[in-house]
């Protein structure tokens, strides 16, 4: 695997993997829109292992330029969570599910021989069993996990032997990028307690499971470097710890150095809550998450403190 396409590679999770590719010797084409600026490039763009194909994924032409001279495709693009997605629910169609399956299949004309799909482990919904795994039926609740689960069946038509599908569900994602994003859990209520010194914690029972970005990106250069027939076909949930978001906060409070962080629980219709296995993807593969929401805050509030999360 000598080049690798990051679909979405300007983002919050690519921004964190592409110089661990960079190190690892592959070459990295980036297709992104850069909608956030381009900014988390500057580290990377001067060297000759970086191609920018700055276009709109839904551009056929776009993507058959992203894709030459490919071998992988690590697919990270989408409209990134519920909110966002209800904002135009036509718009989030288009980019995380109309323009899927022509990625998939122009990734195929085009020679590449290993693809990797971030789907999410929200596409459970709210499940009672006390842990959940990859054999346990989708139950999503919103169009954005629905579309996520609809692009694993489209991916798992295209499984073959010169055409290696992998998808990974990964837990929350938290910890410090240079693409930050403050919307999801952990890093929201570490920026609420360092900058306001309270925590709003809607609901406060849902289970809801988070990895470190840094273990995230970890296993997708891993799954590069893999055998077929290791990973061939293969669907994981990929997570660290299961928490109450109760317990979360309480974490974030703890881990954050300002005294008197107050907890404020409000009321909330999110109801999501699910206790992700990770047995799978260590039995098959041995991967095992080496950091916690503990480092997550604190590498956070290290970033706060040193400005690089300005404003």
């Amino acid at each position: 695997m000598e080049r690798v396409l990051v679909t979405g590679g300007a983002g919050y999770v690519g921004a964190v993997l592409l110089p661990k590719l960079l190190q690892q010797g592959y070459r990295v084409t980036v297709l992104d829109l850069c909608l956030f600026g381009e900014r988390i490039l500057d580290a990377v763009r001067d060297r000759g292992e970086v191609t920018l194909v700055k276009g709109d994924l839904r551009d056929a032409d776009t993507v058959r330029e992203a894709l030459d001279g490919c071998d992988s495709v690590i697919h990270l693009a989408c409209i990134s969570n519920d909110p966002s997605f209800e904002l135009d629910p036509q718009l989030g169609r288009s980019i995380n599910y109309d323009a899927f399956g022509p990625l998939v299949q122009m990734a195929k004309s085009a020679g590449v021989r290993r693809f990797i799909y971030a789907s999410s482990s929200s596409v459970y919904g709210v499940k009672e069993e006390e842990n959940v795994t990859e054999d346990l039926a989708l139950e999503p609740l919103t169009d954005y996990s629905k579309y996520k689960a609809l692009c694993e069946d489209v991916l798992r038509q295209h499984q073959s032997p010169d055409f290696t599908t992998v998808t990974i569900r990964p837990a929350t994602v938290c910890g410090y990028s240079p693409r930050m994003r403050l919307d999801l859990s952990v890093n929201i209520l570490t920026n609420h307690a360092v900058n306001t010194g309270g925590i709003r914690l809607f609901g406060g029972d849902q289970r809801r499971p988070n990895i470190h970005i840094e273990d995230m990106t970890d296993l997708y250069v891993d799954l590069l470097a893999r055998r077929p027939e290791e990973v061939a076909g293969q669907v994981w949930n990929a997570g660290c710890t299961n928490h109450r978001m109760r317990e979360i906060a309480e974490c974030v409070r703890d881990t954050v150095p300002r005294d008197g962080v107050e907890i404020v629980t409000e009321p909330t219709d999110d109801m999501r809550s699910y206790h992700i296995s990770f047995q799978k993807i260590l039995d098959d593969i041995g991967f095992q998450p080496r950091r916690g929401i503990g480092d997550a805050v604190r590498d956070l509030v290290d970033a706060f403190a040193t400005g690089r999360i300005p404003n």
